[in-house]
C-alpha cells in the first residue's frame, strides 16, 4: 500500500512507531522485526531556522545517506516556551523556511508538519513557499477530525495517523481496541481490532503508523490485504466520542 505525494514522491500508507520505545536493543530487534514484516515507513522522533537546518544535517550523517524521505516538524509550540507565547508563531516560520531550503537543495524529498491544527495550516499561507507535503496528527475512530481531513484533501496534504490503536489508560484496558463496535466488527472479518482499526484508516487513504514490541504484532499490523464494506466504516466513524489519547495542540498560539 502506497500514497503518492502532491509532489510525485511515492510513500508508504503503513509505517513503523518508535515513540517511546526505549533501549538500544529493543530498538533495534523491534525494527528488525518491522523490516523483515516488511515496513519501509519508520518514524522517528528544535524550533527555529539553524537548530532545524543543524538537526537535518545531523540526520543526514547519522543515516549515511545524501537525503531523507520525509522530514516533519514535531509540535507547533515550542521548547521551554508557554502554549500562549508569541514567539511559538516565529520559530514555526523559521522551522519550516529551514525545511524549505532543505527541501530545494534536494536535502529532502518532502516536508511536512505534526499535531498542527487548521489554524497554524491556515497561518502558513502567509510565509510558506510550499505547503507540507504531510500531516500527521491523532486520528482514530473515537476522535475523527474530519474538517482536517477534508482540509488536506483540498489542500493535497497527505493526512497521516498516530494513535490509531488508541492508549491503555492507566490502571484500565485500551477503550478503543475494547470498543463493543470495533469488537463486533472484528469478528465478522475474522480479524484483530487493531487489523480492523488501520484498515479503517487506510481504507479511507489515511496514513497510519502503528507501535508495537511484539513481532507477531508487528507482522500482523501490516496485513491489511482485505476490504471492509461501507456499513462497517460508517459503523466505526459513528464512534466519535471527541476522547482525545494524546495532547492537545489547539492551546499553542
Amino acid at each position: 500500500m502506497a500514497v503518492t505525494l502532491r509532489n510525485g514522491i511515492c510513500m508508504p500508507l503503513i509505517g513503523f512507531g518508535t515513540f517511546r520505545i526505549k533501549g538500544r536493543e529493543t530498538i533495534l530487534n523491534c525494527l528488525d522485526a518491522a523490516l523483515k514484516a516488511g515496513y519501509r515507513l519508520i518514524a522517528p522522533r528544535n524550533q527555529g531556522y539553524q537548530p532545524c537546518i543543524d538537526s537535518v544535517k545531523k540526520s543526514l550523517g547519522l543515516l549515511k545517506t545524501d537525503y531523507l524521505d520525509l522530514y516533519l516538524i514535531h509540535w507547533p509550540g515550542t521548547g521551554g516556551k508557554k502554549v500562549d507565547n508569541v514567539v511559538n508563531i516565529q520559530m514555526r516560520q523559521e522551522s519550516w523556511q529551514a525545511l524549505e531550503d532543505c527541501y530545494e537543495k534536494g536535502l529532502i524529498k518532502a516536508i511536512g508538519v505534526s499535531n498542527y491544527c487548521l489554524k497554524h495550516l491556515e497561518e502558513m499561507k502567509s510565509y510558506a513557499r510550499t505547503l507540507p507535503h504531510v500531516l500527521q496528527v491523532e486520528h482514530h475512530p473515537h476522535y475523527v477530525q474530519q474538517e482536517l481531513v477534508e482540509y488536506c484533501i483540498e489542500q493535497k496534504i497527505h493526512y497521516q495517523a498516530y494513535s490509531s490503536l488508541g492508549t491503555t489508560m492507566e490502571g484500565k484496558c485500551n477503550p478503543l481496541l475494547n470498543d463493543e463496535v470495533v469488537q463486533d466488527v472484528a469478528k465478522i472479518y475474522k480479524k484483530s481490532p487493531a487489523q480492523i482499526l488501520l484498515r479503517w484508516a487506510t481504507q479511507q487513504g489515511i496514513g497510519v503508523l502503528p507501535k508495537s514490541l511484539d513481532p507477531i504484532h508487528i507482522k500482523e499490523n501490516i496485513e491489511l490485504d482485505f476490504v471492509m464494506d461501507d456499513k462497517d466504516i460508517n459503523r466505526l466513524n459513528s464512534l466519535d466520542t471527541r476522547c482525545k489519547y494524546a495532547w492537545d495542540p489547539s492551546i499553542v498560539i
